[in-house]
């Protein structure tokens, strides 16, 4: 699936220049993607729950939350989309592709890491089992 969505989203990857301005944009897209990703799901989720506008499925903890945060800095094409729109320079698309090709690799070993250490390896006692039922369950 990503190298299909890499091929349709028109991303050609080659030796860039390697200027200063590139490894900011460089560094820059794979620090949001790999830390602010993470940080915002878990920040609107907790305001979430504080507030409580929301409810956690039953079986789900702030350990799944973070290791969702994590895995959420996979996804590539928006961000490919936005460094389309944001610069004009192709030395910095291409650098603003690296950085987002970099960390969505970073987020996809990070996430499976994570996950191996937080989670549990079977179901969780109480846990929802489907879909429907994680809608339909509550956590106080």
């Amino acid at each position: 699936m990503p190298v299909f969505a890499l091929a349709n989203a028109g991303v050609v990857v080659s030796g860039g220049s390697g200027t200063s301005a590139s490894w900011t944009v460089s560094i820059g897209v794979a620090v949001g993607l790999l830390l602010g990703k993470p940080t915002g799901i878990l920040l609107a989720s907790w305001l979430t729950l504080r507030f409580r506008l929301g409810i956690l499925p039953a079986g789900i903890s702030t350990r799944h939350l973070a290791v969702l945060g994590v895995v959420a800095g996979i996804g590539f094409t928006m961000a490919l989309f936005i460094s389309q729109l944001a610069f004009s320079d192709p030395s910095l698309i291409a650098a603003a592709k690296l950085g987002v090709l970099a960390a969505s690799g970073g987020a996809a070993v990070l996430g499976l890491a994570l996950g191996r250490l937080l989670l549990p390896a079977g179901l969780t006692a109480g846990a929802a089992e489907s879909a429907d039922d994680a809608e339909c369950s509550t956590e106080t």
